[in-house]
């Protein structure tokens, strides 16, 4: 990704800046995100905190809802354009689509698997019937990683 990058929902009303590059990739297959997006998966990119910024429009929570998961929407259009956590997890999920260079994005890993429609294909070269388990996820952050100093 060429940074910085931005990005916004479909009426453009909430906008975002990228300053950092993304700690991995993904898409997820669960039921949840299928509803949430109206599609086989959601797309990720897993954000650094402090390299997300909304720079127009303000958010509103949807979907989800909880001490520790916010679904954040554009007001408007209802476009869901971004998730984040609880103070120990500091990264944003951001839906990748919503950017405006899309050309770079591929999954590193794919989730829910085991919800995932037959014909849903992604190409990511990791898969879960789930969520990688916490210890794998330091493995999987420098697996993509190698593949940023690659390209």
């Amino acid at each position: 990704m060429t940074l910085p990058a931005e990005g916004g929902c479909r009426c453009g009303g909430l906008r975002f800046r990228v300053t950092r590059q993304p700690i991995v990739t993904s898409a997820c297959h669960c039921t949840g995100c299928q509803r949430m997006s109206g599609s086989a998966f959601s797309t990720t990119a897993m954000i650094p905190l402090d390299g997300f910024a909304v720079i127009a429009g303000t958010p509103v929570i949807g979907g989800l809802k909880g001490p520790d998961i916010h679904h954040h929407h554009c007001p408007d259009c209802h476009g869901w354009v971004f998730t984040t956590f609880d103070e120990a997890r500091p990264f944003v999920n951001l839906r990748a689509v919503m950017l405006d260079d899309t050309a770079w994005f591929a999954p590193f890993i794919e989730t829910y698997v085991s919800e995932k429609l037959p014909w849903a294909q992604t190409g990511a070269p990791h898969s879960y019937p789930k969520f990688p388990s916490p210890e794998e996820y330091p493995g999987l952050i420098a697996g993509f990683a190698a593949t940023l100093k690659e390209s």
